[in-house]
């Protein structure tokens, strides 16, 4: 191992790869049991829990790991690389997919496909977080410019903007998160304190399971799955009163309480899956090539026995694995992380002078 690569791997803490895992497998999960949801109220009542944190969760954790100080040269092309080059690509090819479906063929990259709008969400929070942190109080404005988008109904799926906005605030708390030092405090905590916690967080965990199950049919009624996917007007999923940002900001104060929860019930030390949390991307990116036959060939369609619900979430996880092998790093790396050295200029000014990249950034 070269001394850059055992840096790196230095820098790693078991606590967030580990979190970063079961973060992305319970999404998986979450898409994979979505078709079940329609006739089965224990599916349903998964879905809700699962739905009521993993994205925010996902995006705190990314916000966690970004930088707010002016980018430089390899920064940007980070931000183009494995963000914006991705999307085009995988964009691309489920623009073919749908086509040989039966579909009319047309590229339209201003349209996310299924999960593809956590990229464009995420280059737009990787951009504009340096500018946000200037502010005095970056979450509380988060917040608020979440709570406001939902009251307008012409903020949609254009570039995944209503979900951009909508979980900011979940990005800009990843970044306070570090800002707070809470690794080092979570890492040093005595185990009868941490375990006090832990109680706490599988007590919360417990209550909003119980809630989501006893409460399934109001919840149905009431529509208020569709609040945790953050892409809708309120008045679109039935609720143009003026209260409907208060549905929306509790929500988001459980996801902040559950966030919370899950991370501090991650275990601290490296376990057997913790190796997996760096292939996260390539997890999101490819999970849902497996499961789109399933989702559209109908298998899961109509009432199911009950043992399709605890298959479903365990092979799931099994796909999670899968994906997260070496293996499929090196098969998809071209996809998942194109390195497009040739897209770049070699130099960091123009022929007049104007300086395009930081000197001597330009790597």
């Amino acid at each position: 191992m070269s001394s850059l690569t055992a840096a790196k791997a230095k820098r790693r803490v078991p606590l967030w790869d580990n979190a970063r895992w079961i973060a992305v497998t319970l999404m998986v999960i979450g898409h994979g049991i979505l078709k079940l949801i329609a006739e089965s109220d224990a599916a349903y009542s998964v879905y809700l829990v699962i739905y009521a944190f993993h994205v925010p969760v996902f995006v705190t954790v990314s916000g966690y790991f970004a930088k707010s100080a002016t980018p430089g040269g390899r920064q940007m092309k980070g931000i183009i690389t494995s963000i914006v080059l991705p999307y085009i690509i995988f964009e691309t090819i489920w623009s073919v997919i749908h086509w040989l479906n039966g579909g009319a063929f047309k590229l339209d990259y201003s349209s996310a496909s299924w999960t593809l709008w956590f990229l464009l969400s995420l280059a737009v929070w990787r951009v504009t977080l340096p500018y946000v942190v200037l502010l005095r109080w970056p979450l509380t404005i988060a917040i608020a410019v979440s709570l406001g988008v939902g009251y307008f109904g012409n903020v949609d799926s254009l570039f995944a903007l209503s979900r951009t906005l909508g979980l900011f605030p979940f990005f800009v708390l990843g970044w306070s998160l570090r800002q707070w030092q809470v690794t080092g405090r979570w890492l040093t905590m005595r185990p009868a304190v941490l375990w006090r916690w832990r109680a706490a967080a599988i007590a919360l965990f417990a209550l909003v399971a119980l809630v989501c199950w006893f409460g399934v049919g109001t919840w149905r009624e009431l529509k208020l799955r569709r609040f945790l996917l953050y892409d809708e007007s309120y008045a679109s999923i039935g609720y143009p009163e003026w209260w409907a940002g208060g549905i929306r900001l509790g929500f988001m104060l459980l996801a902040f309480a559950l966030v919370f929860a899950f991370l501090m019930l991650m275990p601290r030390r490296t376990t057997w899956f913790t190796g997996l949390g760096a292939a996260t991307m390539y997890i999101y990116l490819l999970h849902s090539f497996v499961l789109y036959p399933i989702r559209e060939s109908g298998v899961l369609a109509g009432p199911q026995p009950w043992w399709v619900l605890p298959g479903m979430i365990v092979f799931c996880i099994a796909v999670s694995i899968v994906l997260s092998m070496p293996f499929i790093r090196r098969v998809f790396r071209p996809l998942v992380e194109p390195r497009a050295e040739w897209l770049f200029r070699r130099t960091d000014s123009t022929a007049t002078g104007t300086i395009v990249l930081p000197k001597g950034d330009n790597r």
